[in-house]
């Protein structure tokens, strides 16, 4: 981005600030770090250092694990931080009893000993600069006159801190005038288990009257078919700015091909067909490199594994896990901590027993107390048993060792190669010895990424850099090899990216749309769940194939399925069906013989006259008793007494006199 403003400009963008919101925030911080109890040089957790943290404030404080797991505790405090809101502004209604204990009290632990180690988390990046502006207004000011241009991409996708801190920058203020330009688009928000608020980019001209709108409306990635079903699916949702979608791609003599929809008997069988029309593409010379199979949840994928396995068809399950995000790397960065922050007693924890020097659990627990009673760090402890001659025999070996190495490390820091000095930091530890013995299938992968790791360090000025930089970015992992594959991911994964052929499998009602999500947000996570299929749809260049099951295994239970509601709201005019899917399917039992199903070479008249009308109150066996929303051939939306709405076939429901 930087490269591409510099070209426009034709000249350096020198004072220019470019970044995240977090990383931006950082900068700001690391100016004003006492103003909130931190010292310059702060450390940012990631988090995996935050779990850990977490589960040792909830055994200090006896919160049970099973009352709430440290995961779910750490998830709600970080939602309360994007929603700006420090432990003491907590409203009663949003207080979450612990047992003895309430969640707004480990909140208030975890920021203390956060401030304690010189710490702060992802979350706290943009909560301590928004209270800086807050309270010190001559701070805020001073930004103010500096950015007197702002500019936002994906403003969909921010939440409540976000809007909050942008609000503030942009006030307009004296001399000070607002110019902030926002660009995004409202279709694309999909992230709201983020935290990200749809409402932000909704309510922009509201927010900011007199705002200049200008649509951005031609698209230069797919073709015209694929952009006007994305946007007749789109259409359906009533919070929307709207917009028509018109392709920038040169028009083909030929017409353009229909998004196919395929049915299929079961999981299985749809992963095979999948497989087929990929050796198609692929004999029409499209590369494996710009096929995608995009899957709503992460289990759809193991009946693709073994389709492909079967068929010598090569592909590679992208499941978001960044580089820096795999254990030995942070691994590896817990030990540059550790030499460069003596301080950072997670990152000590993390590495003083790995490999084994004699500290396990309970001896770093005693460690732990001492250093609390001395007011010191775990390394700074162990130097003082060190010097005190505690470490002594056989078993004090190695933690000797271990002090001696990180006292020498410091000294080298002054005057060596940082990227040569970790590469001695990691062989002389024993690191990398230990993963040289290990006869895992995957170690050495893990030795590779090591040495990748040791190459990205040289990459950077001074380790403090890298550091931060590894806090700030957790990139998904690329492809790197030279042969191709079939891309298997998310569709959260998918965003921002594009391929020449896309596949989209399991378009059944309660996969997709999630019905765990229609259970907990009703028509707000409908909507959420059709802005993902259009951001799905509108992926592919050229063709898009949507596939569904009549009977899926899910976590090792078959479950009989129905056409997503998503398919029929696809203008049929750009689809291969001529009308809305029925379930297409008849079976008697569960079996692997897929022979035991046979299609129907056209609906069923019975799932034509149903009977039953929009408004009827109807009843079920196992949901009670409900209201018809929506009725489609023999398929029904009923808004059940509970309030949660189900798509399900009429022959299961009876009409109520």
């Amino acid at each position: 981005m930087r490269e591409r403003i510099a070209q426009i400009l034709d000249r350096p963008i020198e004072g220019l600030w470019l970044g995240t919101f977090h990383s931006l925030c950082v900068r700001i911080l690391r100016q004003h770090a006492t103003l909130v109890g931190l010292q310059r040089d702060f450390l940012i957790l990631d988090s995996d250092d935050q779990l850990r943290l977490i589960k040792q404030l909830m055994a200090d404080m006896g919160i049970n694990p099973k009352v709430i797991a440290p995961q779910k505790a750490l998830n709600d405090i970080q939602l309360w931080k994007d929603k700006a809101l420090t432990y003491h502004k907590l409203r009663a209604s949003e207080e979450i009893k612990l047992g003895e204990h309430t969640l707004s009290a480990l909140y208030q632990r975890y920021q203390e000993r956060l401030i304690s180690l010189n710490a702060c988390d992802f979350g706290d990046l943009m909560l301590h600069v928004t209270e800086i502006f807050i309270k010190y207004p001559e701070i805020l000011s001073e930004y103010q006159r500096r950015f007197r241009y702002i500019m936002v991409d994906e403003y969909q996708d921010t939440n409540a801190i976000q809007y909050l801190w942008l609000r503030l920058l942009s006030r307009q203020k004296d001399d000070i005038p607002a110019n902030l330009a926002c660009v995004g688009d409202d279709d694309q928000s999909i992230y709201s288990w983020r935290g990200a608020d749809i409402t932000n980019i909704l309510r922009f001209q509201k927010d900011f009257p007199g705002a200049n709108i200008i649509r951005l409306e031609r698209n230069y990635r797919s073709t015209q078919t694929i952009l006007s079903a994305a946007s007749g699916l789109i259409a359906h949702n009533q919070g929307r700015l709207g917009k028509e979608l018109c392709s920038g791609l040169p028009k083909e003599d030929k017409k353009e091909d229909l998004i196919k929809i395929i049915p299929a008997g079961d999981s299985n069988e749809e992963a095979d067909c999948i497989a087929e029309e990929i050796r198609k593409a692929h004999r029409k010379k499209t590369s494996f490199d710009e096929m995608a199979i995009l899957i709503r949840a992460s289990f759809q994928a193991r009946s693709f594994e073994d389709s492909f396995i079967r068929q010598h068809i090569p592909y590679r399950i992208i499941s978001g896990q960044g580089f820096y995000e795999r254990a030995e790397i942070r691994d590896c960065i817990a030990y540059i901590r550790t030499l460069v922050q003596p301080a950072d007693d997670l990152a000590f924890e993390r590495i003083i027993n790995l490999p084994r020097r004699g500290m396990g659990n309970v001896a770093i627990g005693k460690l732990r107390e001492e250093a609390q009673i001395q007011n010191i760090s775990l390394q700074n402890a162990l130097i003082q048993r060190w010097k005190n001659g505690l470490l002594k025999g056989k078993k004090g070996l190695p933690l000797i060792q271990f002090v001696e190495m990180m006292e020498e490390g410091r000294e080298h820091l002054k005057t060596d190669s940082h990227g040569q000095l970790i590469k001695w930091l990691l062989e002389e530890s024993g690191y990398i010895e230990y993963w040289k013995t290990q006869t895992t299938p995957d170690a050495p992968g893990r030795l590779e990424n090591i040495q990748e790791l040791l190459r990205a360090i040289d990459e950077f000025p001074t380790l403090e850099e890298f550091l931060e930089h590894i806090a700030l970015v957790m990139d998904v992992d690329a492809l790197t090899e030279e042969d191709e594959y079939v891309s298997i991911m998310t569709l959260h994964a998918a965003k921002g990216l594009e391929f020449d052929l896309v596949f989209l499998p399991g378009w059944e009602e309660g996969i997709f749309p999630s019905q765990r999500s229609l259970d907990e947000r009703g028509t707000e996570a409908l909507e959420e769940e059709r802005r993902l299929a259009y951001v799905g749809l509108t992926r592919a260049r050229k063709t898009a194939i949507i596939s569904h099951a009549a009977r899926r295994r899910i976590y090792g239970n078959w479950q009989d399925c129905i056409p997503s509601r998503f398919i029929r709201e696809i203008p049929v005019d750009f689809t291969n069906s001529a009308a809305p899917p029925q379930n297409p399917y008849a079976f008697s039992k569960p079996s692997n013989d897929r022979k035991t199903f046979f299609m129907r070479s056209t609906p069923d008249p019975t799932t034509q006259t149903t009977g039953l009308k929009v408004g009827q109150t109807i009843s079920h066996k196992r949901f009670g008793d409900g209201v018809i929303l929506e009725a489609q051939g023999n398929q029904l939306i009923i808004r059940f007494e509970d309030g949660k709405t189900r798509c399900l076939m009429a022959d299961y429901v009876t009409a109520k006199s």
